[in-house]
């Protein structure tokens, strides 16, 4: 029988073939190309075109089951340049694997090819490729196409690495793992004149730095010392030469949080600020406010068995707080209990953070995460 160890080399030389080809969210057409070819070469029915580049593979077990269990990874890549160096390293400026979907993908295709060998189990499994992780909600797409409805899911489970965490450590929560993530862009419009006059022209420019200063004091003044919360201004434009005020200053900016309550309160707060800002520069604000991903929230049983199967595996640990980043599987955990799981990857040599230009997956996990998906599917499927 084929073992891991003998579909490891294959699965690093996809891992890094990925890598080399990054396409961005919705535009996955070479990577879901690779990902149906793999899973029909080995006899897993596929299923193209959910959510405009997503798939999902069907196993049935060779014993008689109702349960079902969907095994998701994400396969989108980031826009921005790869700085590693690696003989891998992408050929796409622009565009990198720098979040370790490519890694994902060929961890869930290791454990689709341990299941198709000996499907012991009852029920069905769905291997969920997804698209558009990166802030285009590809898993809510794929939901609103029908995802759960044409492929029933009793328990959904997601698995990322973690830098942050040492290679090969299993660890997940109960309750929120991630955060909900919000964006927002502020338009602050004066009159715009000479710079030499100001007293003419309501100033955009110093109402949008009053506004910056005063954003910042929403999470220390506005939230409770108990709850977590970060508010980050990442964006000022305005102006393009010395000598004029501009008419118009954009601010822009996230907002991370676990409570819907406390998500209510930073945005009513902000709208009293902006107005504050009117009365006293003299501009008019307004402001565009997204809820683009709602936290992550793990079903608690879910979570536990999957600490209980983890430690089967590997090292498990129960994660002691959420992380402020976020994750679109939150959508498909809205829809089926289930949890979202870190795989830890850091060694000296794999010490770069997701979203860094010198991040590359950490190949040595890749057996580590297949197991823990052989032995979830497993576990749920008696």
């Amino acid at each position: 029988m084929t073992t891991i160890a003998d579909l490891l080399p294959n699965l690093v030389a996809l891992r890094r073939d990925i890598h080399q080809h990054p396409e961005l969210g919705f535009c996955e057409h070479r990577t879901a190309g690779r990902i149906a070819d793999e899973l029909r070469g080995i006899g897993i029915e596929v299923h193209e075109g959910i959510g405009v580049t997503g798939l999902v593979g069907v196993l049935k077990g060779k014993r008689e089951g109702i349960r079902s269990i969907g095994l998701r990874a994400d396969m989108d890549a980031l826009p921005f340049h790869e700085a590693t160096n690696l003989p891998w390293a992408s050929r796409m400026p622009g565009t990198f694997h720098g979040c370790g979907h490519d890694g994902h993908v060929a961890m869930l295709l290791g454990a689709a090819h341990v299941l198709a060998a000996d499907p012991d189990f009852a029920g069905t499994v769905n291997f969920i490729f997804q698209p558009a992780e990166e802030g285009q909600g590809g898993a809510r797409v794929m939901i609103e196409e029908g995802l759960f409805d044409r492929f029933p899911c009793d328990r959904v489970f997601a698995l990322h690495n973690w830098p942050g965490l040492p290679a090969g450590t299993i660890s997940t929560r109960p309750g929120a793992i991630m955060g909900a993530a919000d964006k927002f862009n502020i338009k602050v419009a004066g009159k715009g004149g000479h710079a030499a006059i100001p007293q003419d022209s309501p100033d955009a420019i110093l109402a949008a730095a009053s506004l910056v200063q005063q954003l910042n004091t929403i999470i220390s003044r506005a939230v409770p010392a108990a709850s977590s919360a970060v508010l980050s201004v990442t964006q000022i434009h305005g102006g393009d030469v010395h000598n004029v005020i501009p008419a118009e200053v954009t601010v822009g900016g996230t907002v991370r949080t676990f409570d819907p309550v406390v998500q209510d309160r930073i945005v009513e707060r902000m709208h009293g600020m902006l107005k504050g800002i009117e009365a006293s520069f003299e501009v008019r604000c307004t402001v565009d406010y997204e809820r683009y991903y709602p936290a992550t929230i793990n079903d608690p049983q879910a979570a536990a068995d999957a600490l209980e199967v983890a430690a089967t595996v590997a090292h498990a640990e129960l994660a002691a707080e959420p992380a402020p980043t976020s994750e679109d599987f939150s959508f498909m955990l809205q829809q089926r209990p289930g949890a979202y799981i870190w795989l830890g990857q850091g060694t000296p040599d794999h010490a770069a953070p997701l979203h860094n230009p010198q991040y590359d997956f950490n190949d040595s996990v890749m057996e580590t995460g297949i197991r823990l998906h052989v032995a979830l599917a497993k576990h749920w499927l008696v």
